[in-house]
């Protein structure tokens, strides 16, 4: 039997509020709406070249701690953004709603905390 084709076609994160987290990822991102319900938010690049982002509703969301301690809610995953300024970048997603997280392991990379509280890190690409 042939093996079917796979392709990514998002990632989903959690959250008490799909529609609000969906809208700050859509402005970090300078990303689209692509599908829009109370509880399932998809956004993506207009082009189609990247797999999308996706935001479901979690009524019981408990936000990951990061780093997590001993019986704390641990991270499960955590997304990886490119930018070409890396402070301008801080500036402008803190103004968007995250925060700069406590613990930073290296100096070219920020850990910040998305308005669910889910980690993401910004780094700066390399052109």
């Amino acid at each position: 039997m042939p093996v079917p084709a796979f392709r990514l076609s998002a990632t989903v994160l959690g959250s008490p509020d799909p529609r609000g987290l969906a809208a700050f990822y859509r402005e970090l991102l300078s990303w689209t709406t692509l599908v829009e319900r109370p509880d399932w938010v998809v956004i993506g690049p207009q082009d189609g070249a990247t797999p999308g982002l996706a935001f479901q509703l979690e009524d019981g969301h408990v936000p990951p701690t990061w780093p997590a301690g001993p019986g704390e809610q641990q991270m499960q995953a955590h997304l990886d953004v490119a930018v070409e300024d890396l402070d301008a970048g801080v500036t402008h997603a803190t103004a968007l709603g995250a925060s700069l997280a406590t613990q930073q392991p290296q100096d070219d990379v920020r850990v910040l905390l998305d308005p669910a509280g889910h980690p993401f890190c910004l780094f700066a690409s390399a052109g």
